[in-house]
């Protein structure tokens, strides 16, 4: 599994040099999931990743509590 991942990881890596930004995006949920997998993580340990790397003023939901400037919601959301 782990030369897999490896592999997965210059696959994106090639693809963001080669400005398939999207497919990259693709790979990397890839890796995501596989990540997930070898280390025996759930949705819980997902949802808090995915908290914290939004921003401090946006919510899960994209609604931001300033409304100064309007956002895109983020990337990844938890669904079961």
């Amino acid at each position: 599994m782990l030369a897999v991942l490896a592999g997965l990881e210059e696959c994106r890596t090639a693809l963001i040099a080669d400005g398939n930004r999207q497919t990259a995006q693709l790979v990397s949920v890839a890796i995501l999931g596989l990540r997930m997998r070898l280390n025996r993580s759930g949705d819980v340990e997902l949802k808090a990743l995915c908290e914290a790397m939004a921003p401090d003023d946006v919510g899960l939901e994209g609604a931001s509590k300033s409304q100064a400037t309007p956002r895109r919601g983020p990337l990844l959301r938890v669904v079961k």
